[in-house]
Protein backbone atom coordinates (compact mmCIF):
# COMPACT_ATOMS: atom_id res chain seq x y z
CA UNK A 1 0.00 0.00 0.00
CA UNK A 2 1.02 3.44 -0.36
CA UNK A 3 2.76 4.98 2.88
CA UNK A 4 0.67 8.21 3.23
CA UNK A 5 2.32 9.33 6.80
CA UNK A 6 2.65 12.74 8.53
CA UNK A 7 6.33 12.46 7.75
CA UNK A 8 5.58 13.12 3.96
CA UNK A 9 5.81 16.58 3.44
CA UNK A 10 5.01 16.57 -0.47
CA UNK A 11 2.40 19.07 -0.93
CA UNK A 12 -0.69 16.56 -1.19
CA UNK A 13 -0.24 14.06 1.34
CA UNK A 14 -3.54 13.38 3.65
CA UNK A 15 -5.35 14.14 0.30
CA UNK A 16 -7.23 11.08 -0.68
CA UNK A 17 -8.64 10.82 -4.01
CA UNK A 18 -10.46 7.54 -6.37
CA UNK A 19 -10.21 7.21 -9.88
CA UNK A 20 -12.64 5.59 -11.89
CA UNK A 21 -12.54 4.95 -15.75
CA UNK A 22 -9.46 3.76 -17.50
CA UNK A 23 -6.32 4.11 -20.20
CA UNK A 24 -4.88 7.57 -20.37
CA UNK A 25 -7.05 10.79 -19.03
CA UNK A 26 -8.05 10.59 -16.05
CA UNK A 27 -5.39 8.37 -15.32
CA UNK A 28 -2.97 10.83 -16.06
CA UNK A 29 -4.40 13.33 -13.48
CA UNK A 30 -4.40 10.82 -10.68
CA UNK A 31 -0.89 10.08 -11.59
CA UNK A 32 0.07 13.71 -11.66
CA UNK A 33 -1.97 14.21 -8.05
CA UNK A 34 -0.16 10.86 -6.59
CA UNK A 35 3.22 11.62 -7.41
CA UNK A 36 3.06 14.91 -5.64
CA UNK A 37 1.82 13.01 -2.50
CA UNK A 38 -1.70 11.83 -2.92
CA UNK A 39 -3.09 8.73 -1.61
CA UNK A 40 -5.02 7.53 -5.15
CA UNK A 41 -7.72 4.43 -5.04
CA UNK A 42 -7.64 3.52 -8.45
CA UNK A 43 -11.09 0.96 -8.91
CA UNK A 44 -10.31 -1.47 -12.09
CA UNK A 45 -12.94 -4.24 -13.11
CA UNK A 46 -12.18 -7.24 -11.49
CA UNK A 47 -11.60 -9.86 -14.63
CA UNK A 48 -9.22 -7.26 -16.75
CA UNK A 49 -8.32 -3.93 -15.14
CA UNK A 50 -7.56 -1.37 -17.30
CA UNK A 51 -7.09 -2.39 -20.35
CA UNK A 52 -3.36 -0.28 -20.18
CA UNK A 53 -2.44 -2.84 -18.19
CA UNK A 54 -2.22 -4.92 -21.71
CA UNK A 55 -1.11 -2.13 -24.39
CA UNK A 56 2.18 -1.73 -26.50
CA UNK A 57 5.47 -3.35 -25.02
CA UNK A 58 5.04 -5.99 -22.57
CA UNK A 59 7.14 -7.31 -19.92
CA UNK A 60 7.73 -11.16 -19.42
CA UNK A 61 4.49 -11.73 -17.26
CA UNK A 62 2.22 -10.19 -20.03
CA UNK A 63 1.93 -6.17 -18.66
CA UNK A 64 2.79 -3.25 -19.78
CA UNK A 65 5.85 -1.45 -19.24
CA UNK A 66 3.72 1.57 -19.27
CA UNK A 67 1.29 0.28 -16.73
CA UNK A 68 4.27 0.41 -14.30
CA UNK A 69 4.75 4.33 -14.77
CA UNK A 70 0.44 5.44 -15.37
CA UNK A 71 -0.48 3.29 -12.15
CA UNK A 72 2.77 4.47 -9.84
CA UNK A 73 1.97 5.72 -6.23
CA UNK A 74 -1.77 4.06 -6.69
CA UNK A 75 -3.46 0.94 -5.26
CA UNK A 76 -5.62 -0.93 -7.21
CA UNK A 77 -8.92 -2.01 -5.95
CA UNK A 78 -10.94 -4.64 -8.21
CA UNK A 79 -14.51 -3.94 -8.29
CA UNK A 80 -17.16 -4.58 -10.21
CA UNK A 81 -18.89 -1.10 -11.08
CA UNK A 82 -21.81 -3.08 -13.43
CA UNK A 83 -23.30 -4.81 -10.45
CA UNK A 84 -25.49 -3.03 -7.72
CA UNK A 85 -23.45 -4.30 -4.93
CA UNK A 86 -19.97 -3.28 -6.60
CA UNK A 87 -21.93 0.37 -7.39
CA UNK A 88 -23.03 0.78 -3.59
CA UNK A 89 -19.31 0.14 -2.28
CA UNK A 90 -17.87 2.90 -4.57
CA UNK A 91 -20.49 4.95 -2.85
CA UNK A 92 -19.21 4.43 0.26
CA UNK A 93 -15.63 4.70 -0.95
CA UNK A 94 -16.73 8.56 -2.93
CA UNK A 95 -18.11 8.99 0.66
CA UNK A 96 -14.32 8.69 2.02
CA UNK A 97 -12.49 10.75 -0.36
CA UNK A 98 -11.85 14.38 -0.96
CA UNK A 99 -11.60 14.22 -5.18
CA UNK A 100 -12.94 11.74 -7.19
CA UNK A 101 -11.41 11.45 -10.97
CA UNK A 102 -13.47 9.73 -13.66
CA UNK A 103 -13.61 9.30 -16.84
CA UNK A 104 -16.31 7.80 -17.78
CA UNK A 105 -18.73 8.91 -21.22
CA UNK A 106 -21.01 11.83 -19.41
CA UNK A 107 -24.10 10.61 -17.46
CA UNK A 108 -22.37 7.20 -16.72
CA UNK A 109 -22.46 7.74 -13.09
CA UNK A 110 -25.92 9.63 -12.87
CA UNK A 111 -26.88 6.17 -14.04
CA UNK A 112 -25.24 4.39 -11.94
CA UNK A 113 -26.78 6.84 -8.79
CA UNK A 114 -23.21 7.76 -7.91
CA UNK A 115 -22.89 11.11 -9.58
CA UNK A 116 -21.51 14.34 -8.01
CA UNK A 117 -25.21 15.67 -6.77
CA UNK A 118 -25.98 12.46 -4.86
CA UNK A 119 -23.22 14.32 -2.92
CA UNK A 120 -24.24 17.87 -2.62
CA UNK A 121 -25.14 17.70 1.01
CA UNK A 122 -23.76 14.22 2.26
CA UNK A 123 -20.03 15.14 1.41
CA UNK A 124 -20.31 18.60 0.22
CA UNK A 125 -16.66 19.83 0.26
CA UNK A 126 -16.01 16.73 -2.03
CA UNK A 127 -14.42 17.78 -5.72
CA UNK A 128 -15.37 15.98 -9.04
CA UNK A 129 -12.86 15.85 -11.58
CA UNK A 130 -14.87 14.71 -14.54
CA UNK A 131 -12.27 13.89 -17.79
CA UNK A 132 -14.62 13.15 -21.34
CA UNK A 133 -14.52 13.82 -24.96
CA UNK A 134 -16.32 16.98 -25.58
CA UNK A 135 -17.69 17.92 -22.14
CA UNK A 136 -20.33 17.09 -19.72
CA UNK A 137 -22.73 19.03 -21.99
CA UNK A 138 -23.46 20.05 -25.20
CA UNK A 139 -24.52 18.53 -28.68
CA UNK A 140 -21.80 16.18 -28.41
CA UNK A 141 -21.63 15.44 -25.09
CA UNK A 142 -22.69 11.98 -25.50
CA UNK A 143 -20.22 11.26 -28.02
CA UNK A 144 -17.41 8.56 -27.59
CA UNK A 145 -14.12 11.05 -26.67
CA UNK A 146 -10.87 9.62 -27.94
CA UNK A 147 -8.07 12.01 -28.48
CA UNK A 148 -7.68 11.45 -32.48
CA UNK A 149 -11.20 12.59 -32.76
CA UNK A 150 -10.94 15.58 -29.71
CA UNK A 151 -7.74 16.56 -31.39
CA UNK A 152 -9.00 16.90 -35.35
CA UNK A 153 -12.18 19.06 -34.24
CA UNK A 154 -10.33 20.66 -31.37
CA UNK A 155 -7.80 22.25 -34.34
CA UNK A 156 -4.57 20.58 -33.25
CA UNK A 157 -4.69 18.50 -35.90
CA UNK A 158 -5.44 21.14 -38.71
CA UNK A 159 -2.27 23.18 -38.44
CA UNK A 160 -0.04 20.31 -37.57
CA UNK A 161 2.11 19.19 -41.07
CA UNK A 162 2.91 19.98 -44.15
CA UNK A 163 0.39 22.68 -46.39
CA UNK A 164 -1.22 20.10 -49.19
CA UNK A 165 -0.72 17.33 -47.32
CA UNK A 166 -2.55 14.89 -44.72
CA UNK A 167 -2.51 16.39 -41.38
CA UNK A 168 -0.54 14.60 -39.57
CA UNK A 169 -0.77 13.71 -35.26
CA UNK A 170 2.53 13.03 -32.91
CA UNK A 171 2.71 9.61 -31.82
CA UNK A 172 1.69 9.94 -28.66
CA UNK A 173 -2.23 10.45 -27.07
CA UNK A 174 -1.51 14.10 -26.59
CA UNK A 175 -5.17 15.06 -26.14
CA UNK A 176 -5.43 13.15 -23.69
CA UNK A 177 -2.08 14.18 -21.59
CA UNK A 178 -3.14 17.61 -22.21
CA UNK A 179 -6.85 16.83 -20.81
CA UNK A 180 -5.01 15.09 -17.75
CA UNK A 181 -2.81 18.25 -16.74
CA UNK A 182 -5.85 20.33 -17.75
CA UNK A 183 -7.93 18.17 -15.02
CA UNK A 184 -4.82 18.62 -12.70
CA UNK A 185 -4.91 22.40 -13.03
CA UNK A 186 -9.17 22.25 -12.19
CA UNK A 187 -8.80 20.07 -9.60
CA UNK A 188 -6.16 22.01 -7.12
CA UNK A 189 -8.35 25.35 -8.21
CA UNK A 190 -11.45 23.48 -6.77
CA UNK A 191 -9.12 22.78 -3.57
CA UNK A 192 -8.20 26.14 -3.03
CA UNK A 193 -11.43 27.29 -3.83
CA UNK A 194 -13.06 24.90 -1.06
CA UNK A 195 -10.96 26.28 1.42
CA UNK A 196 -12.27 29.96 1.15
CA UNK A 197 -15.16 30.94 3.91
CA UNK A 198 -18.24 29.31 2.67
CA UNK A 199 -16.24 26.97 0.56
CA UNK A 200 -17.58 23.63 -0.90
CA UNK A 201 -16.84 21.39 -3.29
CA UNK A 202 -17.57 21.70 -6.81
CA UNK A 203 -17.12 19.49 -9.97
CA UNK A 204 -14.34 20.21 -12.26
CA UNK A 205 -15.45 19.71 -16.27
CA UNK A 206 -12.53 18.66 -18.55
CA UNK A 207 -12.94 18.10 -21.94
CA UNK A 208 -10.42 16.46 -24.53
CA UNK A 209 -11.20 18.99 -27.06
CA UNK A 210 -11.04 22.20 -24.67
CA UNK A 211 -7.80 21.11 -23.66
CA UNK A 212 -6.52 21.04 -27.67
CA UNK A 213 -8.60 24.42 -28.35
CA UNK A 214 -6.49 25.65 -25.08
CA UNK A 215 -3.44 25.32 -26.64
CA UNK A 216 -4.13 27.47 -29.76
CA UNK A 217 -2.72 30.27 -28.99
CA UNK A 218 -3.11 33.07 -31.29
CA UNK A 219 -5.42 31.41 -33.37
CA UNK A 220 -9.09 32.35 -32.05
CA UNK A 221 -8.05 36.62 -32.08
CA UNK A 222 -6.10 36.22 -35.59
CA UNK A 223 -9.21 34.87 -37.55
CA UNK A 224 -11.62 37.48 -35.08
CA UNK A 225 -9.55 40.25 -35.44
CA UNK A 226 -8.60 39.51 -39.02
CA UNK A 227 -10.24 37.26 -40.57
CA UNK A 228 -6.80 34.77 -41.07
CA UNK A 229 -7.04 30.86 -41.13
CA UNK A 230 -3.89 29.67 -39.51
CA UNK A 231 -2.65 26.68 -41.63
CA UNK A 232 -0.05 24.26 -41.43
CA UNK A 233 3.38 25.04 -42.04
CA UNK A 234 5.10 22.41 -41.89
CA UNK A 235 8.64 22.39 -39.87
CA UNK A 236 8.32 26.36 -39.49
CA UNK A 237 5.96 28.41 -37.44
CA UNK A 238 3.62 30.90 -39.58
CA UNK A 239 4.68 35.11 -39.08
CA UNK A 240 7.88 34.19 -37.03
CA UNK A 241 11.18 34.05 -38.75
CA UNK A 242 13.45 32.06 -39.09
CA UNK A 243 12.57 29.17 -36.57
CA UNK A 244 12.90 25.89 -38.45
CA UNK A 245 14.22 22.11 -39.21
CA UNK A 246 17.91 22.22 -41.17
CA UNK A 247 19.49 19.05 -42.32
CA UNK A 248 22.73 18.73 -42.12
CA UNK A 249 25.74 17.23 -43.18
CA UNK A 250 25.62 13.90 -41.18
CA UNK A 251 21.96 13.50 -41.85
CA UNK A 252 20.66 14.74 -38.98
CA UNK A 253 18.41 17.35 -38.28
CA UNK A 254 18.70 20.39 -36.12
CA UNK A 255 15.83 23.38 -35.11
CA UNK A 256 17.65 27.10 -34.83
CA UNK A 257 15.24 29.45 -33.60
CA UNK A 258 17.10 32.53 -34.81
CA UNK A 259 13.62 35.08 -34.50
CA UNK A 260 14.57 38.09 -32.04
CA UNK A 261 16.32 40.17 -33.98
CA UNK A 262 19.91 40.57 -31.97
CA UNK A 263 20.19 36.51 -32.26
CA UNK A 264 18.76 36.68 -35.98
CA UNK A 265 22.50 38.85 -36.40
CA UNK A 266 24.27 36.70 -34.55
CA UNK A 267 22.97 33.36 -36.82
CA UNK A 268 23.58 34.86 -39.61
CA UNK A 269 27.17 36.32 -38.34
CA UNK A 270 27.88 32.53 -37.39
CA UNK A 271 26.58 31.21 -40.89
CA UNK A 272 29.35 33.54 -42.24
CA UNK A 273 26.36 35.67 -43.92
CA UNK A 274 27.22 39.02 -42.60
CA UNK A 275 24.98 40.70 -45.66
CA UNK A 276 22.35 39.11 -44.70
CA UNK A 277 22.90 39.77 -40.57
CA UNK A 278 23.10 43.93 -41.90
CA UNK A 279 20.31 43.69 -44.82
CA UNK A 280 18.37 46.67 -44.49
CA UNK A 281 15.31 44.52 -44.75
CA UNK A 282 15.31 41.86 -42.50
CA UNK A 283 16.48 43.87 -39.45
CA UNK A 284 12.98 42.96 -37.71
CA UNK A 285 10.60 39.97 -37.77
CA UNK A 286 8.04 41.15 -40.38
CA UNK A 287 10.74 41.89 -42.54
CA UNK A 288 12.58 38.52 -42.32
CA UNK A 289 8.69 37.05 -43.21
CA UNK A 290 8.82 38.89 -46.66
CA UNK A 291 12.22 37.22 -46.80
CA UNK A 292 11.78 34.02 -45.57
CA UNK A 293 12.60 31.88 -48.40
CA UNK A 294 15.94 33.73 -48.94
CA UNK A 295 16.95 33.79 -45.08
CA UNK A 296 15.94 29.57 -44.86
CA UNK A 297 18.04 28.60 -48.19
CA UNK A 298 21.09 30.60 -46.64
CA UNK A 299 20.53 28.96 -43.24
CA UNK A 300 20.30 25.45 -44.85
CA UNK A 301 23.62 26.01 -47.28
CA UNK A 302 25.32 26.43 -44.11
CA UNK A 303 24.38 23.50 -41.92
CA UNK A 304 24.07 21.06 -44.94
CA UNK A 305 27.95 21.46 -45.48
CA UNK A 306 28.69 21.01 -41.80
CA UNK A 307 28.01 17.62 -39.32
CA UNK A 308 25.36 18.16 -36.64
CA UNK A 309 27.93 18.65 -33.35
CA UNK A 310 29.70 21.15 -35.73
CA UNK A 311 27.00 23.42 -35.93
CA UNK A 312 25.32 23.43 -32.75
CA UNK A 313 28.84 23.75 -31.40
CA UNK A 314 29.27 27.07 -33.33
CA UNK A 315 25.63 28.01 -32.90
CA UNK A 316 26.32 27.73 -28.97
CA UNK A 317 29.14 29.87 -28.77
CA UNK A 318 26.98 32.54 -30.90
CA UNK A 319 24.42 31.77 -28.25
CA UNK A 320 21.53 31.42 -30.92
CA UNK A 321 18.93 28.97 -29.79
CA UNK A 322 19.21 25.53 -31.29
CA UNK A 323 19.27 21.52 -30.25
CA UNK A 324 19.58 18.43 -31.81
CA UNK A 325 16.14 16.18 -32.72
CA UNK A 326 16.64 13.49 -29.72
CA UNK A 327 14.78 10.08 -29.84
CA UNK A 328 14.71 8.72 -25.66
CA UNK A 329 17.48 6.97 -26.42
CA UNK A 330 19.23 9.98 -27.00
CA UNK A 331 17.51 11.61 -23.92
CA UNK A 332 18.45 8.91 -21.92
CA UNK A 333 22.31 9.70 -21.98
CA UNK A 334 22.41 12.90 -22.39
CA UNK A 335 24.29 14.95 -19.03
CA UNK A 336 21.19 17.46 -18.78
CA UNK A 337 18.40 14.84 -18.21
CA UNK A 338 20.78 12.59 -15.61
CA UNK A 339 21.62 15.61 -13.64
CA UNK A 340 17.83 17.22 -13.53
CA UNK A 341 16.80 13.67 -12.49
CA UNK A 342 14.43 13.09 -15.55
CA UNK A 343 14.63 9.29 -15.66
CA UNK A 344 13.19 8.19 -12.10
CA UNK A 345 14.94 5.18 -11.11
CA UNK A 346 11.71 2.06 -10.89
CA UNK A 347 13.60 -1.03 -9.76
CA UNK A 348 11.22 -3.96 -10.16
CA UNK A 349 12.22 -7.69 -9.62
CA UNK A 350 12.79 -8.56 -13.58
CA UNK A 351 14.24 -4.78 -14.26
CA UNK A 352 16.47 -3.66 -11.62
CA UNK A 353 17.84 -1.12 -14.12
CA UNK A 354 14.09 -0.10 -14.74
CA UNK A 355 13.06 4.05 -14.99
CA UNK A 356 9.86 6.28 -15.66
CA UNK A 357 9.63 9.81 -16.14
CA UNK A 358 10.22 12.41 -13.45
CA UNK A 359 7.07 14.52 -13.47
CA UNK A 360 7.06 18.38 -13.86
CA UNK A 361 6.98 20.53 -12.43
CA UNK A 362 9.81 19.98 -9.63
CA UNK A 363 9.35 21.52 -6.50
CA UNK A 364 12.34 22.50 -4.51
CA UNK A 365 11.32 21.64 -1.04
CA UNK A 366 8.25 19.69 -1.33
CA UNK A 367 9.55 17.94 -4.41
CA UNK A 368 7.04 14.67 -5.78
CA UNK A 369 8.59 11.07 -6.00
CA UNK A 370 7.37 7.21 -6.91
CA UNK A 371 6.88 5.22 -4.06
CA UNK A 372 5.59 2.24 -5.82
CA UNK A 373 5.08 0.55 -9.41
CA UNK A 374 1.86 0.11 -11.38
CA UNK A 375 0.24 -2.64 -8.83
CA UNK A 376 -1.02 -6.04 -9.53
CA UNK A 377 -4.76 -6.01 -10.07
CA UNK A 378 -6.82 -5.89 -7.05
CA UNK A 379 -3.43 -5.52 -4.63
CA UNK A 380 -5.15 -3.52 -2.42
CA UNK A 381 -9.13 -4.31 -2.91
CA UNK A 382 -9.15 -6.18 1.14
CA UNK A 383 -6.68 -2.88 2.76
CA UNK A 384 -8.92 0.08 1.17
CA UNK A 385 -12.46 -2.03 1.81
CA UNK A 386 -11.75 -3.01 5.00
CA UNK A 387 -10.92 0.55 6.42
CA UNK A 388 -14.45 1.57 4.93
CA UNK A 389 -16.81 1.70 8.06
CA UNK A 390 -19.36 -0.36 6.64
CA UNK A 391 -17.31 -3.06 5.37
CA UNK A 392 -15.86 -5.88 7.42
CA UNK A 393 -14.78 -9.64 7.17
CA UNK A 394 -17.66 -10.80 6.76
CA UNK A 395 -19.05 -8.55 4.26
CA UNK A 396 -15.80 -8.45 2.19
CA UNK A 397 -16.12 -12.28 1.77
CA UNK A 398 -19.43 -12.22 0.70
CA UNK A 399 -18.91 -9.60 -2.09
CA UNK A 400 -15.94 -12.02 -3.07
CA UNK A 401 -17.94 -14.76 -3.46
CA UNK A 402 -20.80 -13.54 -5.70
CA UNK A 403 -17.95 -11.89 -7.76
CA UNK A 404 -18.05 -8.08 -7.12
CA UNK A 405 -14.55 -7.21 -5.36
CA UNK A 406 -11.65 -9.29 -6.39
Amino acid sequence: MVDVTAGDDRPLAGLRVLELGQLLAGPFCASMLGWFGAQVIKVEPPETGDPLRNWRELDADGTSWWWFSLARNKQSVAIDLRTEAGREVVGELIESVDVVVENFRPGTLEKWGIGPQRYRESHPHIVFTRVSGYGQDGPYAARPGFASACEAMGGLRYVNGHPGQAPVRANLSMGDTLAGLHAVIGTLLALIGRQKPGGRGQVVDTSILESAWNMLEGVVPEFSGAGVVREPAGTTVTGIVPTNTYRCADGAFVVIGGNNDSIYKRLMIAAAREDLAEHPGMQDNAGRVEHQREIDAAIQAWTGALDSADVLARLEQASVPSAPIYSVADMSTDPHFRARGLFEPLPLPNQPDFEVPAMHPRLTDTPGRTDAPGPALGAHTDAVLLALPAVDASRLEQLRRDGVVA
